[in-house]
């Protein structure tokens, strides 16, 4: 804040205080001159600006918001980097996670129990750095690493399906025959993990589908994994039931329940996480989906010294008062000198 103002400090005092050119009429009879020192107007229209300035200076310090530590502390972390890469491809509308008993709702789809369930896991750790990285034709990171969960958590509510899904001719495809590029989801999780400051750095890689698109090949991606040290956790969500309910269109466009046979690549996703030293979860329910997550939980740590600062003193509102003050102080003094009216 200060780098940015002390420029402009500087400009407002050469204006204020320069010198212009000095002007002057002939006179030869000095004598003829009252004697005398210069009157209060005139002392007060050459203090004014210094005044002022005074004041502008700590309007600049009170913007700069000074403070200090009323208590300050280190202690040690737990700490982990971890990215959480889910499917967001159209199969994740499937209906097949529902609870026993429950009707059929947008909060018993896949994703809908995934999200609740991710959200239960980064609640559970404080300490560690989570990113949020989603695929389905593509890959994106709707949140990088960070120690901001509340943040992260408003990100992951907000994460959906794409509403429609088109081919290379502009034709929409059906939920069950969308792309899903698991290699680029992975890749993009090992991007976000390179510079992570803790040592131990996992990816948990969620899909229930084949990865039929992208860039980059889902073993190219886990063998860049394993070079970086970095675990992989694939969780694989679905069943192989032949009738696979999900949410779908009719044949007027209205939202409907329909069936379709859902194709997934369990061994892929065994295969990722072999090759990366981390471990396969199949899950077929809501609760396999819990517990895998659950002892996902229990995973190694890096120990880290954090600076903790429970309560600051601010000293900004001074600085504001008395830089208000002095503010207007000169515009009232500059406004008598030159007998004007506010």
């Amino acid at each position: 804040m200060l780098a940015v103002f002390a420029p402009l400090a500087a400009v407002a005092a050469w204006r204020l205080l320069r010198r212009g050119r000095k002007a002057g009429v002939r006179f030869s009879a000095f004598s003829r001159i009252p004697s005398g020192a210069a009157g209060w107007r005139a002392k007060i229209a050459a203090a004014t600006p210094f005044i002022l300035l005074a004041g502008l200076a700590l309007l600049i310090v009170a913007a700069a918001r000074p403070r200090s530590p009323l208590a300050h502390g280190k202690r040690n972390v737990d700490a982990i980097a971890i990215v959480m890469t889910v499917d967001v491809s159209g199969s994740m509308d499937a209906l097949d996670l529902t609870p026993r008993g429950e009707k059929f709702s947008r909060e018993t789809t896949r994703l809908a129990v995934v999200k609740k369930l991710f959200a239960k896991f980064v609640e559970k750790r404080s300490d560690d750095l989570i990113g949020l990285v989603t695929f389905g034709g593509y890959a994106s990171t709707p949140s990088p690493l960070t120690a901001d969960h509340e943040a992260l958590l408003n990100v992951l509510k907000g994460v959906e399906i794409p509403s429609i899904a088109l081919d290379d001719q502009g034709r929409a495809i059906a939920a069950d025959e969308q792309m899903t590029a698991v290699g680029d989801g992975l890749a993009t999780a090992l991007a976000r993990l390179k510079d992570a400051k803790p040592k131990s750095k996992i990816v948990i890689l969620l899909s229930d589908g084949v990865s039929n698109t992208g860039a980059v090949e889902p073993d190219e991606a886990a063998a860049a994994a394993a070079k970086m040290g970095v675990k992989v956790y694939a969780i694989g969500v679905g069943t192989r039931a032949v009738r696979t309910p999900f949410f779908g269109r009719d044949f007027f466009g209205r939202q409907a329940i329909t069936y379709a046979d859902m194709t997934f690549d369990e061994k892929q996703l065994k295969s990722i996480a072999k090759t990366t030293g981390g471990t396969y979860f199949a899950v077929n329910d809501k609760d396999a989906l819990e517990s895998a997550l659950e002892e996902i939980s229990e995973l190694e740590t890096t120990r880290l010294e954090s600076d903790t600062y429970d309560r600051w003193n601010e000293h900004f509102a001074l600085f504001l008062f008395a830089g208000a003050i002095l503010v207007l102080a000169a515009v009232s003094l500059s406004m008598s000198a030159a007998r004007r009216m506010a």
